[in-house]
């Protein structure tokens, strides 16, 4: 990698810490929620409901495509907002609130119903949750591109929400670890549903934090742009080739991950505790916990490397740490030696935090590149066509990993596995990764937005502000 001379930020530019603290506070809402549901709702609907995993591919693959179908409008709405409020504030107040009554209801299925019926309330409550989901989320994206025009700051403002939104996320692991307490008398699926409800609450204070904390950057220009039709908006983000690289390139990430997942779950589970889930559950709360220390302290190194080597270069080394993280798995995947999974789990948490940061202050620069071409601001469309490609695939991928569950020889509410089953389940969850990640790689190889274009970009459109 070629290290570049370390920008200093002009205080003008610079975001305040309250605000970068408020702003981590709001990613937390995202993070903890949407993560909570996709690895929860197999504990709950498949393990401990018995549930088909092919009906729940599919329950949760319809609410990702509609949640994908709304997000270019949401931002759309959201750039084209002229309250007295702002384009994004209004928007995470009722976002947030809405948040915290449809992730609450999602585990509150009655126990009593047949299956078909739990399939059914499944279907509605996520329906629900994914709906109001990107009221919130995507104003929150396109708010933290907004806050300053420079190339590092950007950075460091998407370093705090992965930071804070991290430590929000070491919650994750052990929801599954206290709902298998003595308290709740071996009902996981009880268990599960009262920590929830708290979660819910919590979700909901964070989000008003960073609705009435944070400050929008662009405010006074997008007051006297004109308001940009919802298919012109699409056909830039379409004609933008950094942007649709870019795009790529993460999309391919996350459905290499999307289609083996809950495997590993599995895996702990059947193949290293022979379907013990006591145990399980204490390995899988350490492994939690590891990841979100890791994507806690990631940050730092993340921030460092982008500042030095860029953010193209700093990338592409996280995604290798993920091929190379995953690959381990072919011997930390141990009975034996059960801790070894702790060495993909650094591996992959560190790559993850690194790439996920990094890509929304790059398409923040993105925007700046907008600009200079357009002369408007539309970091919500941007954001939410990113958000859009990525949940279509994730929905496509969704569905076949239930088929390729199936496909594994999986047997829903088992108390065991065959060994046949364990040997497919870890071939496709250490194999397909990689193979997908890989041509990630290669798409960022030539990345053309650098550090020095992105400083470039920004001189001319102060030039055109101050001749306007």
């Amino acid at each position: 990698m070629i290290r570049h001379p370390v920008h200093v930020t002009a205080p003008e530019d610079r975001v305040p810490t309250r605000q970068k603290i408020a702003y981590g506070l709001g990613a937390v809402v995202t993070i903890v929620a949407v993560n909570s549901v996709v690895q929860l709702t197999n504990l709950v609907y498949i393990v401990g409901l018995g549930v088909s995993a092919i009906w729940i591919g599919w329950a949760q693959a319809f609410p990702r495509l509609w949640d994908a179908i709304i997000d270019p409008f949401l931002g759309n709405m959201s750039d084209n907002a002229r309250t007295r409020y702002g384009r994004r504030i209004p928007f995470l107040v009722v976002g947030g609130v809405l948040i915290g009554i449809a992730f609450a209801l999602l585990w509150t299925v009655p126990r009593d119903w047949s299956k078909e019926w739990m399939f059914g309330y499944f279907v509605v409550t996520s329906l629900f949750f994914y709906t109001v989901v990107p009221i919130y989320a995507i104003p929150h994206g396109a708010l933290g591109m907004e806050m300053t025009d420079d190339y590092h700051e950007k950075t460091t403002i998407f370093a705090y929400a992965s930071f804070i939104g991290n430590v929000g996320a070491l919650t994750l692991p052990w929801v599954y670890f206290l709902a298998n307490r003595p308290v709740f008398h071996g009902d996981t699926v009880n268990g599960i549903k009262w920590v929830c409800l708290g979660m819910a609450v919590i979700l909901t204070a964070a989000a008003l934090a960073c609705a009435f904390i944070c400050k929008e950057g662009k405010l006074k220009q997008a007051s006297t742009q004109p308001r940009i039709p919802i298919l012109q908006g699409f056909k830039t983000t379409y004609r933008n080739r950094t942007f649709v690289r870019l795009v790529s390139a993460f999309v391919l990430l996350i459905v290499a991950f999307q289609l083996v997942m809950g495997f590993n779950n599995y895996i702990t589970i059947f193949y290293i505790f022979g379907g013990n889930t006591d145990n399980a559950s204490k390995i899988m709360a350490y492994n939690g916990t590891l990841w979100a220390i890791v994507g806690i302290l990631g940050a730092f190194p993340m921030t460092w490397l982008s500042k030095r080597y860029g953010k193209r270069h700093t990338v592409m080394a996280a995604l290798l740490i993920i091929v190379v993280g995953n690959l381990s798995k072919i011997v930390c995947y141990s009975p034996t030696y059960p801790f070894l999974t702790l060495i993909p789990t650094v591996c992959l948490s560190l790559g993850m935090v690194i790439a996920f940061s990094l890509v929304n202050a790059m398409i923040a620069d993105i925007c700046d590149e907008d600009e200079l071409a357009s002369g408007c601001r539309r970091e919500g469309i941007y954001f939410a066509v990113y958000n859009w490609w990525w949940k279509v695939a994730v929905s496509i991928a969704t569905v076949l990993s239930g088929y390729l569950q199936r496909l594994t020889g999986f047997v829903e509410g088992a108390n065991a596995q065959s060994a046949a089953t364990l040997f497919w389940l870890r071939a496709w969850e250490i194999g397909l990764p990689p193979a997908l990640c890989l041509i990630s790689v290669w798409l960022m190889v030539k990345y053309p937005l650098t550090e020095a274009r992105a400083y470039e970009i920004k001189a001319l459109l102060k030039a055109r502000a101050r001749s306007a």
